[in-house]
């Protein structure tokens, strides 16, 4: 079944395979399907045509897939422009809701970079992997 330009398995129950839908979690899930008078264990292979149709008209009442993305992609953009501390934070890539990034936070930050000392081995590779790089240019 494909509503929204997404494929929703068949085999799942309404209730779940709903969610896959960008925007649609579990308790938008159940005011869909109270607006629609959908059983939440039905699966997905078992609707009618006539029910899918009450679904898709549903599911114009909820901001869901491109219209969402965007929304939130201009938020973001309105922070960075007005240059407050969350949008400053959202520029230089680091997590913006408080958390700490003395130590943890590689998801935002990525893969360690050391700084600091090297050892006269290291340093020796990186001059040869610079010179290198400048032969081939």
């Amino acid at each position: 079944m494909r509503i929204s330009g997404i494929d929703v398995p068949d085999n799942e129950r309404l209730e779940i395979a709903l969610t896959r839908i960008y925007g649609i979690g579990r308790r938008n899930v159940h005011q869909l399907l109270a607006m629609t008078k959908l059983d939440p264990d039905k699966r997905a292979r078992e609707l009618t045509p006539e029910e899918i149709r009450r679904i898709i008209g549903a599911l114009e009442k909820f901001k869901i897939e491109g219209d969402l993305r965007a929304e939130i992609r201009g938020n973001i953009e309105r922070l960075k422009r007005i240059r407050c501390y969350r949008g400053i934070r959202h520029i230089l890539n680091l997590p913006v809701r408080g958390q700490r990034t003395r130590t943890n936070a590689r998801t935002k930050r990525g893969k360690r970079k050391t700084v600091g000392a090297l050892s006269k081995e290291m340093w020796a590779k990186i001059e040869a992997q610079q010179k290198e790089a400048l032969g081939k240019t």
